[in-house]
């Protein structure tokens, strides 16, 4: 009977049983697809991703080979998994890192992920790929299928599709109580966002200075925190002038779910566009085991 390391951490938080579940598990068996789905179904979190090791010389070339897969789904890039896996990798496998970086090789391409605070050991920040902006999208039907009211939207800021590896619609709210009432209605959206190019959507109110709260809810329930949806929002809001160009905006997800998540992100916008699209978080070991395979 094959056995399997894994790991469960909380992503986007200092703080165990906060923030953002994750499996990880070290496939050391060479598994299917389908068999990697299926374990995804037996933990049944937001996301579990699967690390193969590889030579050391294509690691170093390449990055670590990782595969995330939803309960639902294999993705070809995901936030917290990112987060979470390169933090795993960082306690268990240190010669993945090259100085204080961590490089995983995902469907999307290479993603790398930097440690820089001593004092703050699995503080990591990962850059991601540079936006792809799609279409703006109709605000009123944008609204409805958010359960929402035209009004609700912040009228300067159209919803749009953007993907720094995954499509997420961007909406921007007025405020905080809206953002309270949001009911997805997910069986007409899921189709209309798949026609934009976009998987779900991401919405936002502004808090404060630099202080936004968010909340992304799929597959019929809420995600606690959405790396690759923060990347896109960020890429957005920069474009736009919503935020500055290379300062550190927070986001706060996960609020009313009970899973308090903090994301910090930052992009800057020059001559050529919108780069240097990084999310940073905390991630926390919250448990470990092994699992007995048929």
């Amino acid at each position: 009977m094959p056995e399997l390391d894994y790991f469960v951490v909380d992503v986007f938080t200092e703080t165990a049983l906060a923030g953002n579940p994750l499996a990880v598990v070290m496939n050391t068996a060479n598994l299917r697809t389908e068999q990697m789905q299926a374990i995804a179904r037996e933990f049944n979190l937001s996301e579990t991703t699967f690390v193969e090791r590889r030579d050391a010389e294509i690691e170093k070339a390449e990055g670590a080979r990782v595969r995330i897969f939803t309960a639902q789904e294999e993705l070809p890039f995901a936030g917290h998994p990112t987060l979470g896996t390169a933090s795993v990798l960082k306690l268990t496998a240190p010669e993945t890192m090259c100085g204080n970086v961590i490089t995983l090789a995902e469907n999307v391409g290479p993603i790398p992920v930097s440690f820089a605070d001593p004092a703050r050991p699995l503080l990591g920040e990962m850059t991601q790929r540079d936006p792809e902006f799609g279409p703006e999208l109709d605000p009123v039907r944008v609204a409805e299928l958010c359960g929402l009211a035209p009004g609700d939207l912040d009228p300067a800021a159209a919803p749009q599709v953007v993907s720094t590896g995954n499509g997420f619609a961007i909406v921007v709210l007025r405020s905080v109580e809206a953002l309270a009432r949001l009911n997805v209605r997910q069986q007409e959206a899921t189709p209309w966002l798949r026609s934009q190019n976009a998987r779900w959507f991401y919405v936002l109110a502004p808090t404060g200075k630099h202080e936004l709260q968010a909340r992304m809810q799929f597959y019929g329930g809420e995600d606690p925190a959405t790396g690759s949806a923060a990347g896109c929002a960020i890429s957005y809001l920069v474009a736009r002038g919503i935020a500055p160009s290379g300062e550190r905006v927070h986001v706060r997800q996960g609020v009313e779910m009970g899973r308090p998540s903090d994301l910090f992100l930052s992009a800057r916008l020059d001559t050529t566009g919108v780069t240097k699209v990084r999310v940073r978080g905390g991630t926390v070991l919250v448990a470990s085991g092994r699992l007995f395979l048929p």
